[in-house]
């Protein structure tokens, strides 16, 4: 089918799917969330092959939470709860719904429906985020499951003792990481812009340009005790790589064949070449201004992301290791000393 004519049908599901098969008297998934949830599952098909060996073969349960009422898509199992809506044509997956229970701004990925890993967001407009941002953070959401169903990833993020008791994962956003530590703060300023001053150096320049970000890595990890060392490299591993994916995502999306008619009609569409460039930019900008006091946990995101940047210049096989190697991105960039 060309083209044209695959986003002329898409178009006609648009339109069609709440006729016939679509359950009575509950609310109905918005149209413009439709449009931008097939654009990410859409996305996902087009693009996970090239950015990540394996990646292709995770499932992407979602559960889009609106003002009132939560819809999954694509989950295998709903819980009793849930009331079916049928399978969506343009979606191609079963809609469920419930009352709406989690707020209507959350982004993020957790057992949240029968103990599947489900991504759990609110609207684009909830979120604060363009169209084409919100699809790229579903593709940063669903790298999480990815990194979820590796053998033995909860047994090994409990086995960092990172937890002190606490068994409902919230450690991993509320570890008492030494944010306020002047040393500590300039050691991480020193190592995004090392690692800025590197992405910016020509991939072919004859040098080693991860040698300088090793030596600020390393005295970094001098100030850190070792279970505030653990937590840095988890962040880095767990939060900084999906950043890396988004990037990655986009730029081959701008290299792909363009979105359904329906997404580009969206009053926000900005071609995924442009939000690429833009991505990047923005990341070399952020590691230059790092600052931990300021950003606290979501600086390892840049931080995270831009070591994966040039892993990607100076390891092919880093992720392979990846994989093999939880929670220990920056390791994989060699020896600290």
């Amino acid at each position: 089918m060309s083209p044209t004519a695959r986003s002329a049908l898409l178009v006609s599901m648009v339109l069609a799917w709440p006729g016939t098969g679509y359950a009575q008297g509950v609310r109905r998934l918005p149209e413009h969330d439709r449009v931008r949830l097939a654009e990410a599952f859409r996305l996902a098909e087009a693009v996970r092959p090239a950015v990540w060996p394996g990646w292709e073969r995770t499932p992407m349960p979602v559960l889009l939470v609106t003002d009132s009422t939560e819809f999954l898509i694509g989950h295998p199992e709903p819980s009793p709860e849930f009331s079916s809506l049928g399978r969506d044509p343009l979606l191609e997956r079963e809609v469920h719904s419930r009352p709406r229970r989690f707020p209507a701004t959350l982004l993020a990925t957790f057992p949240a429906v029968a103990g599947r890993s489900t991504i759990v967001v609110g609207s684009a407009a909830s979120t604060g985020k363009s169209s084409g941002e919100w699809v790229l953070t579903l593709l940063h959401e669903h790298f999480h499951q990815w990194q979820s169903s590796l053998p033995g990833y909860y047994a090994r993020a409990a086995g960092l003792g990172l937890a002190r008791g606490d068994t409902t994962g919230q450690w991993m956003l509320d570890y008492p990481f030494p944010y306020d530590s002047a040393p500590v703060q300039r050691a991480v300023s020193e190592l995004a812009a090392s690692l800025a001053d590197a992405l910016r150096a020509p991939a072919d320049a004859g040098t080693d340009t991860s040698r300088a970000p090793t030596a600020d890595r390393a005295r970094l990890r001098r100030l850190l005790s070792p279970e505030d060392h653990r937590y840095l490299e988890f962040q880095l591993w767990q939060e900084g790589v999906p950043r890396f994916v988004e990037l990655a995502a986009a730029e081959a999306a701008g290299r792909s064949g363009p979105p359904a008619a329906a997404f580009r009609d969206l009053p926000d569409y900005v071609p995924y070449a442009e939000l690429a460039a833009r991505m990047r930019l923005g990341m070399e900008a952020e590691l230059e201004a790092m600052s931990l006091a300021r950003e606290r946990r979501t600086g390892f995101y840049t931080l995270g992301a831009g070591l994966a940047l040039l892993l990607q210049r100076t390891r092919p096989d880093w992720k392979d290791h990846y994989a093999r190697r939880p929670f220990e991105l920056a390791e994989l960039q060699g020896p600290a000393r």
